[in-house]
């Protein structure tokens, strides 16, 4: 320790901190009056040449900057073999324990930003890169001035031979992902790292997560961070638009220079009254489409009410900066008298468009209207009496009405129509809507009506691409629950899903399920995250597209965090849906958080007690947590809500065998055996009742049979606490193997 030491004419008072490079001391200079900071070389490597060249260096290029928003280097010295630089003293607080110490206003935030920046350009205008820019390499005074500090990773232009390939210097949160994978860096990793602290400072966590060190730069290189306004719903449009350019993976397609991402902020410091909350615009484009209502004679048109609603749903999530609350939230109100105030807070919306639709015959009468739910007045309302093949237009005209009631500003994709016709056969747009309507019921019955139903549909017009999407989303629900063999499903599934992106390849469902396909068919894991990557840019207010994506691409891959995020992401869209709020568990579960899991499970069980998906996990999760009572009790009452469906059953054998009721869980493992013999059983479903009562080899032959047929459920392999008996088995790595989770 050198406190109270003199060096020189340096007298030590303090330590300030640790880095890489060395430690640093607060100390006073008895020549010159004054505080200063001094940096040593750490002893470790102060023998090393390289190192110490590489510390000159560091030196050397802060010296030359003189920015108020750079700390100031005053000299370099050296001491009985002791090499030290000496900085200005910065009386404040590291950006670090700002951000940690609670939220920053957004108006700070870009305060902060700003002179970030204008450091940055200073010096980059020098030649010099930071490549460590980080909160804790940030300081703030108590005035609010900016310093950025520690160029112990600058880069100068002249001094590139010192970069190894390979070497990657900088801290691991932070880099670019160019810097991560080790190839050779400019001034654009600065501009990479700067967005980074950016999204950290108004989101209060980085936009890369991992659990491990190799895990976050996976991230980096690979994965899209959740949308700041999931996390942060004030954050403007205008900023968010601008970190999403920042951190684009291609240096290429980043902001070129600082200057120019200078000029964006300043300009967006001049327009945004960021102190004004709720910003006024955003609360106007928060809309929930309700449910329109049959008021034909015969009461025979919910399909058609359905997807009435469904397309105005689909139409005004397209359109840039326009929040519309997804088909099952706005469904749970379907039927119910319930004051239009109260939905409005419930869906945390501005505005509802309700309506209505009387038919008879070929003539159709569509009323809606569009509500200010704070006070229930409306704003717009209209009433259409045409004949049947005039829907698209009504469609695309009560559209049109509320882009224009709320001044929505339409970009040139959105020109023209804004419901998209996806056939001009009547009779094949009846048929799909039928469809939908029964696929949507997710039960293995209405599974097959959609898929007989797609499959009318398409064939009165080959070219329909809605119709493909969902026949594939049918068949790929009816392999994965175990209705039939995933070797007879899912390559329909992928057909279907493949023709429809050849009719149309923005089609934002035929992409989500394919990478749906790709992850628990093919195990593509690179295709999958593609697929669902290109359905979010289609459609980022897509929750069907967010869901799958951390359902079947994030969660089995182990990126816990980055998967929670995407679900709640999806949830934001969709607040009322059931099976968003139960994966708020299952992710919980997979990460091994049981009380977690459980905690979101029973809050999803308290919107709607007899949803099965949810029942059935709790059980799971409390059999985890060795409550085997409880976790007996809760998957009986899902196989009574399934009918006895097989997944059920495999659960509840594995729950007895745990609870010691090994009777209870062999007549449960014969029950599926002699439901083999009848129709399709998963073997993943009996290997799970083997594995619970012990029977190792059992449960890995009946594994390996799972893999044969390509069973989706082994996505889960790696994951899946209820195999954690046999997970030291060399057969069961070399499994995890076979479906390329390791």
């Amino acid at each position: 320790m050198k406190i109270n030491q003199t060096i020189a004419h340096y007298k030590i008072l303090q330590e300030l901190g640790q880095g890489g490079m060395g430690v640093v001391y607060k100390a006073y200079d008895t020549k010159l009056k004054r505080e200063v900071a001094i940096k040593f070389l750490s002893p470790d490597i102060s023998l090393d040449e390289q190192e110490r060249e590489r510390f000159m260096i560091e030196a050397q290029a802060a010296a030359a900057l003189n920015h108020p928003n750079i700390a100031t280097i005053h000299a370099i010295e050296e001491v009985d073999d002791e090499l030290f630089i000496v900085m200005e003293y910065i009386d404040g607080k590291e950006l670090k324990k700002k951000v940690a110490s609670g939220q920053l206003s957004v108006d700070s935030v870009i305060d902060i930003a700003i002179q970030i920046a204008e450091g940055l350009r200073a010096a980059h205008e020098k030649g010099v890169t930071h490549r460590d820019i980080k909160p804790a390499n940030i300081m703030i005074t108590s005035k609010g001035q900016v310093k950025i500090t520690d160029f112990g990773l600058a880069k100068m232009t002249q001094a590139s031979s010192l970069t190894k390939a390979g070497i990657t210097l900088g801290t691991t949160a932070y880099m670019s992902p160019e810097q991560a994978q080790g190839l050779e860096v400019d001034h654009r990793t600065d501009i990479w790292a700067f967005g980074v602290v950016l999204y950290e400072m108004l989101t209060g966590q980085r936009p890369f997560q991992g659990l491990y060190e190799q895990a976050v730069m996976y991230a980096l290189v690979n994965t899209e961070p959740p949308t700041m306004s999931t996390l942060r719903p004030e954050v403007p449009a205008e900023l968010e638009r601008l970190v999403q350019k920042i951190l684009q993976k291609k240096p290429a397609e980043r902001y070129q220079q600082v200057e120019e991402l200078l000029a964006d902020l300043k300009a967006l410091a001049a327009r945004v009254d960021t102190k004004i909350s709720p910003p006024e615009e955003k609360s106007l484009l928060a809309i929930a489409v309700l449910p329109f209502t049959d008021l034909s004679p015969q009461k025979d048109q919910e399909y058609f009410c359905d997807g009435m609603t469904e397309e105005l749903i689909d139409a005004l999530t397209k359109l840039e900066g326009c929040r519309v609350v997804s088909r099952t939230s706005a469904f749970a109100f379907k039927g119910k008298e319930q004051d239009i105030r109260a939905i409005g807070k419930q869906l945390n919306v501005s505005h509802a468009l309700e309506g209505s639709v009387r038919k008879a015959g070929n003539r159709l009468r569509i009323t809606a209207q569009l509500i200010n739910v704070e006070d229930g007045f409306q704003l717009w309302s209209e009433k259409y009496d045409r004949e049947l093949d005039d829907v698209f237009a009504i469609q695309d005209d009560i559209a049109a009405a509320i882009v224009k009631k709320l001044k929505m500003k339409l970009t040139g994709k959105q020109e023209g129509r804004l419901v998209k016709r996806y056939t001009e056969n009547l009779d094949a747009y009846n048929l799909y809507l039928q469809a939908r309507f029964h696929l949507n019921k997710r039960t293995e019955d209405g599974l097959q009506k959609g898929v007989a139903y797609c499959e009318q549909a398409i064939a009165l017009d080959p070219e329909y691409a809605l119709a493909y999407a969902g026949l594939a989303d049918g068949f790929a629900l009816l392999g994965f629950q175990g209705f039939l063999p995933p070797q007879e499903a899912m390559p329909k599934a992928k057909a279907a899903a493949e023709q429809a992106l050849a009719i149309d390849e923005a089609l934002a469902e035929a992409h989500t399920s394919l990478g749906c396909i790709r992850a628990i068919y093919e195990r593509n894991w690179p295709e999958s995250a593609k697929a669902f990557k290109r359905a979010l840019e289609l459609n980022p207010n897509n929750s069907t597209a967010h869901y799958w994506y951390a359902l079947w691409y994030l969660l089995p891959t182990g990126q816990f965090d980055l998967c929670l995020a995407e679900i709640k992401q999806a949830q934001e869209l969709d607040p009322l849906s059931l099976i968003l709020n139960a994966g708020i568990g299952w992710q919980f579960y997979f990460a091994g958080h049981f009380d977690e899991a459980i905690a979101a499970l029973q809050k999803t069980l308290e919107m709607d007690e007899h949803f099965l998906f949810a029942r059935d996990l709790l059980g799971q999760a409390y059999a985890q947590k060795g409550m085997h009572e409880q976790a007996v009790a809760e998957i009986e009452k899902a196989v009574a809500l399934s009918n006895r469906r097989t997944l059920s059953l495999g659960a509840l054998g594995h729950a007895y065998a745990l609870a010691g009721k090994r009777d209870e869980a062999q007549k449960i493992l014969d029950e599926l055996l002699a439901l083999a013999q009848q129709k399709y059983v998963s073997a993943y479903d009996v290997a799970l009742v083997y594995a619970g009562l012990d029977e190792k080899d059992r449960a890995h032959a009946w594994l390996e049979k799972a893999c044969e047929e390509n069973n989706g459920w082994l996505s889960f392999l790696n994951i899946e606490p209820r195999f954690d008996a046999l997970r030291p088995d060399a057969k069961f790595q070399e499994l995890v193997k076979k479906v390329g989770l390791k």
